[in-house]
Formats: C-alpha cells, sequence, structure tokens
C-alpha cells in the first residue's frame, strides 16, 4: 500500500524535469525526483542553444523542411511540424519564465550551426545556454511549492495490470527504500552518454530513463542512433570539453594534423555537414594522418568576436594553456546525445498507461536518425508543455499496446566463458570501439554477447554505483542488438559491412520486455 501519492511524479532535473514540474504544478502537487544535487544533469552543458524559426527571413516550413533533411528518412513528419509550429510560442514562455537570451539593438541574436540553411540558433551568455535555461527554472522550482527529493535514486516503476501507479525510490544518503504513489510519472533522467570512454555527457546520463522503462514493460525506439559530436576538446589529462558546433557556424575551419582543410573533401557542405558525416570524416582523417586528433581553426575570425561569442570555451582552454585566438583547437569526436530512447507519441506518452517521458530519454520521433543541432532544446520544452496540456484538458491518458513498430525482444544469447565482472571503465571501453562512430556485424556480434553475459554477472543492485552500471549495461545491450538488426547505415549508425542507405530499413526498430 502505498501512503505517499502525487499527481505528479517527474524523475530527473535537468531542463525536461524542472521545465514539466513548473508547468505540471498548476494542475496539481508535484514530486520532483533527482539522483544527485538539482543542478546535476546535461542541460547545464549545453553550449550551441535552442533552434526556432523565429527569423525574419525564416518560417516553420524551412525548418522542418531542414529537420526531415537531418533525420535521413526516419524523422516523423507531423512530429516535427508540431516541433517548428509551437517552436515560437514556447521561446516566449522560456523569457516569461526569465530566460534572457543575447540580442543585438534589441532584437534577439540568432547564429547558425551546420545543416541548418540560416541562421536559427538563440543563444545565452554566448555559450552557456544550457547554464541560463538550467538557472532560471531551477532558481524558480526551488522556490516553488513542488515536494523536491534530492539525492534519490528510482530503482523501478511500479506497474500493476499493465498501468504505472508508482515508484520504488532509493535514498543515495540514507539506504532507505520508499515507495511513491501517482496516476502520472514523467521520465525526465537524460540520455546515456557514459556508456562510451569519450563522450562530452556529465556523469548522471547511464541511461536510466530507458533501463526503467524497458523493464516496465514501455517500448524502446531508435536505440541504435546515438550522436557523436564531431568536436570535443582532446588534450592529454583533460576530460573532453563540447567545442560548440556554433564555432563552425560562425567560420571555424576543421583542419588535420598537416594544416589540410579537409571536410570540402568528404561532403559538398564543408565544414557545416551534418554531425554525422563530420563526425566520421575526422575518423577517417584520423586514420589517414595516424592521430588522435584534428584542430579546429578560428584564427582568422577577429579575436574580440571569438572571445564574446564564445567566452565559456575561451576561458576553458585558456586555463589550460590554449589561446584560440591564436593558436588552434584539438578536437575529436565523442559521445553527445541519444536520439532513440523511450518512445512516445505527440502527448508523451510511452505504450505503458501512466508513464510519459520528455526530454533526451524519449524518443518522440523529432530527430530520426541524426539530430539537427540544437533542436534538442526546443524539443524539451515543446513536448514538455504538450504531456501537461494533455492533462489538463482532461483527455484519457494512456496509448496502450504497441505504438506501430515491428516490436523485438532481446535474444537469448549463452553466456560467454571467461568474461570477467564488468565495470564502468571496461564497458565504456568495449562500448567505443564496438558500438562506436563506425560499427560492422563482427563487432557488434561480440558487443551483444558480452554484454548478455556482463547482465548475467552483475553484482547485487543495493546503492547508486550499482544501479547506475546495471542501467548502462541494459541500454548498451539494447544499443549493440539495434544496431546489428539494423543491415544498412543511416545518419549517425554506419556499418562498414552495410554501407549504404536501404528503403528497405526505413522503419524504426523497437524492443519490448517479454
Amino acid at each position: 500500500m502505498i501512503n505517499n501519492h502525487y499527481d505528479y511524479i517527474i524523475i530527473g532535473s535537468g531542463i525536461a524535469g524542472l521545465y514539466t514540474g513548473m508547468l505540471a504544478k498548476e494542475l496539481g502537487n508535484v514530486l520532483l525526483l533527482t539522483k544527485g544535487n538539482i543542478e546535476d544533469c546535461n542541460t547545464r552543458y549545453a553550449q550551441g542553444g535552442i533552434a526556432a524559426p523565429i527569423g525574419k527571413d525564416d518560417s516553420p516550413d524551412l525548418h522542418f523542411n531542414d529537420t526531415i533533411a537531418a533525420g535521413a528518412g526516419l524523422s516523423e513528419p507531423e512530429v516535427v511540424r508540431i516541433l517548428v509550429e509551437e517552436a515560437a510560442d514556447r521561446i516566449s514562455d522560456l523569457i516569461h519564465l526569465g530566460v534572457r537570451f543575447d540580442t543585438v539593438e534589441g532584437e534577439i541574436s540568432l547564429t547558425r550551426e551546420a545543416a541548418h540553411s540560416l541562421p536559427r540558433i538563440l543563444h545565452s551568455g554566448g555559450d552557456a545556454t544550457g547554464e541560463a535555461l538550467e538557472t532560471a527554472l531551477s532558481q524558480r522550482v526551488r522556490s516553488s511549492p513542488m515536494k523536491i527529493l534530492e539525492y534519490c535514486l528510482v530503482t523501478k516503476i511500479l506497474v500493476d495490470r499493465g498501468r504505472a501507479h508508482g515508484v520504488r525510490v532509493l535514498d543515495c544518503r540514507t539506504g532507505i527504500i520508499e515507495e511513491f504513489g501517482s496516476d502520472r510519472i514523467i521520465l525526465a533522467t537524460g540520455g546515456a552518454g557514459r556508456l562510451f570512454k569519450y563522450t562530452t555527457n556529465a556523469e548522471v546520463a547511464t541511461g536510466d530513463g530507458v533501463a526503467l522503462a524497458y523493464e516496465a514493460g514501455a517500448e524502446i525506439s531508435d536505440i541504435e542512433f546515438f550522436q557523436f559530436h564531431p568536436t570535443a576538446l582532446r588534450l592529454p589529462g583533460v576530460t573532453p570539453f563540447l567545442i560548440s558546433e556554433a564555432v563552425r557556424g560562425e567560420g571555424g575551419i576543421l583542419r588535420d594534423v598537416e594544416g589540410h582543410r579537409f571536410m570540402p573533401d568528404y561532403a559538398p557542405e564543408g565544414d557545416l555537414a551534418t554531425r554525422d558525416v563530420t563526425a566520421r570524416s575526422i575518423v577517417y582523417q584520423m586514420q589517414k594522418t595516424s592521430s588522435e586528433r584534428v584542430f579546429l581553426d578560428v584564427t582568422h575570425l577577429p579575436a574580440r568576436k571569438v572571445t564574446t561569442r564564445f567566452p565559456q570555451i575561451y576561458r576553458f582552454c585558456l586555463e589550460h594553456g590554449l589561446d584560440i585566438t591564436k593558436g588552434l583547437i584539438p578536437v575529436a569526436p565523442a559521445a553527445h546525445y541519444m536520439m532513440g530512447g523511450v518512445k512516445t507519441n505527440s502527448w508523451g506518452e510511452t505504450s505503458v498507461p501512466g508513464l510519459f517521458a520528455c526530454g533526451e530519454t524519449a524518443c518522440t520521433g523529432v530527430h530520426g536518425a541524426n539530430r539537427l543541432a540544437s533542436n534538442s532544446l526546443l524539443e524539451v520544452v515543446v513536448f514538455s508543455k504538450r504531456i501537461v496540456e494533455h492533462d489538463g484538458a482532461g483527455a484519457k491518458s494512456g496509448t496502450g499496446g504497441t505504438m506501430g513498430n515491428p516490436l523485438h525482444s532481446l535474444p537469448a544469447r549463452k553466456p560467454l566463458s571467461g568474461a570477467p565482472l564488468p565495470g564502468v571503465v571496461a564497458l565504456q571501453t568495449m562500448m567505443w570501439d564496438k558500438v562506436g562512430i563506425v560499427r560492422n556485424g563482427k563487432q557488434l556480434e561480440e558487443a551483444a554477447a558480452l554484454l548478455a553475459s556482463w547482465q548475467r554477472m552483475l553484482p547485487e543492485t543495493t546503492d547508486r554505483p550499482s544501479y547506475e552500471l546495471a542501467n548502462l549495461v541494459m541500454t548498451g545491450r539494447l544499443m549493440a542488438e539495434a544496431a546489428l538488426l539494423r543491415r544498412e547505415s543511416r545518419g549517425a549508425h554506419h556499418r562498414q559491412d552495410f554501407p549504404d542507405t536501404s528503403p528497405e530499413w526505413a522503419h524504426h526498430i523497437s524492443f519490448r520486455k517479454d
């Protein structure tokens, strides 16, 4: 019997959780759960900005076309249409909530990023957009009446007769386990970037939402599509640090270790090619030059423009002995964004009634096989709003059953003899090597078999590290199996043994637990 009952339970404290909480508190009492403190999330590291078609020469149609093109045939047109049509209103909402976007002579300043046909990226503090959003929202949430429990890890979605009705929670400081009830549970747990050896993600990005939803019986879709950001700072002994897409949008040039500007050799768009093309091109060029990095060159841009437009990047590099106005920035790809995840409809509902998802942990159908730069923050505010709008209108929740995709189960695999007990570092290295930017069937088979064996060997989950490792292994296994099934190359999923895009695979791959 669950005594602690709330109208809404929100899991996660990034922009998805905070924004949804701010809206939901107008309709009922809200419990927000986060496994760290409220500021521990990926949102604050989002540098580039938020895309919206608000410029005088822009339009929802143009933004729609760019998003569909980037998605490589798997973005859902009706969902993308919602995204671009509702964008301007959601920007107004953020301004009302206290987010201050950069302006020029009183008008919001817009910049361009790769694969956008014109400037439509709003930013705040130059390259500190995520931090500005997180700060504005967390301040409002902390002063609101909603209940916030920090350092509380959700370990299970409670399901009864097919419907989600509560959560089981571990207090990471005391070890106490409690259960809380709600008819509306919203996953906003972020991505799974900590699956990989090199990542721009915060330590909290351990695939929790995907693992929780899968165990609860929800569909997981498009999980093979993981975006690797082409330009993360690569310095010995320094944690990978995101060098924003907007640096190339403002005129930055990629060069190899010999000084050659190589991107025109791979793509007609040159340095403004999509992220998947750019990341693979960098990998190939590093192999050609026997190097572990390339360079991003902004020395030809006015120094004042670089320091004012990218103050965070400039300061971080300077702290590590590099003045980017005078020297080249060493970069290489790193895991960045999970485009698949918990499958939802356009109202944020999963296939389990009572369970919703938003933000990076959700697969709305917007991104398809390749996310268009800066669409992620926009997706959050558009579809988080729709979860609460749908509920406020009194609509019946719960889609029930399949959501229209062919469903797969994880295959039974024989345990590998001699497989050692997994640790996070071993997992990250294996995923980077075998399920990374460039894949092939042999390595994916090896990864899937190893992950299945590791899953059987995992120790009992008793604390945050053990739960996070279990969630990473589960999410990694789903990713490897989906990548093995997709026998083609499309968007961010590239297979050496199936290098072409096939019309036979112009559909989603979805998993659901038996």
